[in-house]
């Protein structure tokens, strides 16, 4: 692990725990580029809870594109009050990265003190491996095509677009991985014409799923077309309170727990969205495996998962997360829960 990033660390004694908050950096095994930007390392919060001789740890990836910062996110967690549990936490802070480090903690703590496992205390079996999505960043139709060619034999590849000029990178793609089945993320990125424009042409190449194509807010036109292509809401669904914005419009849900604000409203609103009648996808930030371990719960079952943000670091966590041929593993409890 490389070293935290500079800023003040805080411990705070609530209740019967005490909550420590540092930041931690990770480098990237390369530039990963979306629509919105690039970056070289993984910037993360762990939170760790101590109560008597038990602790439990939560990792959280603060968005920009949320308004999230390191800091802030910090000064959320540091601005808690009063006895903390998982009931109680939903109240005091709303969804997003601070709520989701600490709620993962408080999960991981109760198994400590338990000795238990987490699925163990929510009545579910063990997490089987689930096949995970590898992502292939955003770059030049060439650069594109040899990482796809470099992945090939993955059987599930993410793309990244988003700009007026993917068919090329598209095409490139599917030549370098013919036999792998592909999704798309835009990540905003495009307009109703650009999608408009490329919704065949992802369909001739054989997409799965295209992930946000259009603005959050911006993205009325879905509900006004047909989707022979199935649709996948990231940045427009955050918790349950999203799911009625997106009726009409969407026909899939990516579930991150930067975004629900933890695993106890992951699960709510996996459970609520199913109900519906939505695929899910469970999906994740570039974190490590610490941020993913509570994840792997939450993708049991689901259309599409996407937890390689471990495969795209230089570097984890000790005891990091198996991934092999039959995808991404349950943490062991020297990780998580």
């Amino acid at each position: 692990m490389g070293a935290p990033t500079q800023m003040i660390e805080f411990s705070k004694r609530y209740v019967g725990m005490r909550i420590d908050v540092k930041p931690d950096s990770f480098q990237l095994a390369q530039v990963f580029t979306i629509s919105r930007g690039s970056r070289t390392q993984a910037d993360v919060l762990t939170t760790t809870i101590t109560d008597g001789g038990h602790q439990g740890q939560g990792e959280c990836v603060p968005y920009a594109r949320y308004g999230e910062t390191l800091e802030s996110v910090t000064a959320q967690i540091n601005g808690l009050t009063g006895e903390i549990t998982r009931d109680t936490l939903q109240g005091m802070l709303p969804a997003g990265a601070a709520r989701n480090a600490v709620d993962c903690a408080l999960w991981d703590l109760a198994a400590k003190q338990a000795g238990k496992r987490v699925w163990d205390l929510l009545g579910l079996a063990a997490p089987r491996p689930e096949i995970t999505a590898y992502t292939l960043s955003l770059d030049t139709p060439d650069a594109m095509q040899a990482q796809a060619a470099k992945n090939k034999n993955r059987p599930l590849l993410k793309i990244k677009l988003g700009t007026p000029d993917d068919m090329a990178r598209l095409e490139a793609v599917r030549r370098g991985a013919p036999d792998s089945q592909i999704i798309v993320d835009a990540n905003e990125g495009w307009t109703a014409e650009v999608y408009g424009d490329l919704a065949p042409h992802l369909i001739r190449l054989g997409v799965a799923m295209v992930e946000q194509p259009l603005p959050a807010g911006g993205d009325d036109m879905l509900g006004e077309i047909a989707r022979p292509l199935p649709v996948c809401a990231d940045e427009a669904c955050h918790d349950r309170a999203s799911l009625p914005s997106l009726k009409g419009k969407y026909d899939m849900v990516n579930i991150k727990l930067d975004k629900t604000g933890g695993l106890t409203e992951a699960l709510a609103l996996k459970e609520e969205a199913i109900g519906l009648g939505y695929g899910v996808m469970v999906g994740c930030m570039v974190g490590s495996s610490l941020a993913m371990a509570p994840a792997t719960i939450l993708a049991q079952g689901v259309a599409f998962t996407d937890l390689d943000g471990p495969l795209l670091l230089a570097e984890d966590r000790d005891a990091p997360l198996k991934f092999d041929a039959a995808g991404v593993h349950a943490p062991t409890a020297a990780l998580w829960g």
